[in-house]
């Protein structure tokens, strides 16, 4: 099995959780006389499986990751990290950007002369471009994960 398809199977099992334990919630109590619509019981056991199965799929996908060497950057694990670290930095950029640009401020500008001018303190422009390197430095990284998830056979 390739990373990728591990990765896709991980998700699935994170959404049948999410899903059994709405159900079980929603079947853990009911009315006297009334019969519950599923068997909360079951359906707890049928979530503990799905939570063992992915407890061991995420444990060789983390076992892959830390061993995939991505080049000079080191790991896959390493490049994830990155990737992170540089969504965030792009958020950070990104909003600071729009605050000194007073994006979403209404009434910005002055409606009088008497009235004190807002001024940016930061330079927008500046801020926007590293902005655009960071993304594209982002779709970089990931390129490099996502060809290495559909190379990579998944470790035992």
């Amino acid at each position: 099995m390739k990373l990728a398809e591990a990765l896709a199977e991980r998700a699935e099992a994170t959404r049948r959780v999410e899903q059994l334990r709405a159900r079980v919630v929603s079947s853990a109590r009911y009315q006297e006389g009334e019969t519950p619509a599923e068997d909360a019981a079951q359906l707890l056991a049928e979530a503990s499986e799905v939570l063992d199965a992915l407890e061991t799929l995420i444990r060789r996908i983390n076992r892959t990751n830390a061993t995939v060497e991505m080049g000079p950057g080191g790991t896959l694990t390493d490049a994830l990290a990155r990737r992170d670290v540089l969504r965030l930095r792009h958020a950070v950029v990104t909003a600071a950007a729009d605050a000194a640009a007073g994006t979403g401020d209404r009434g910005y500008g002055r409606q009088l002369r008497s009235e004190l001018m807002m001024l940016s303190a930061l330079p927008v422009a500046e801020l926007r471009g590293q902005a655009d390197a960071l993304a594209r430095e982002i779709r970089e990284v990931d390129v490099r994960i996502q060809r290495a998830n559909w190379e990579v056979d998944l470790l035992d």
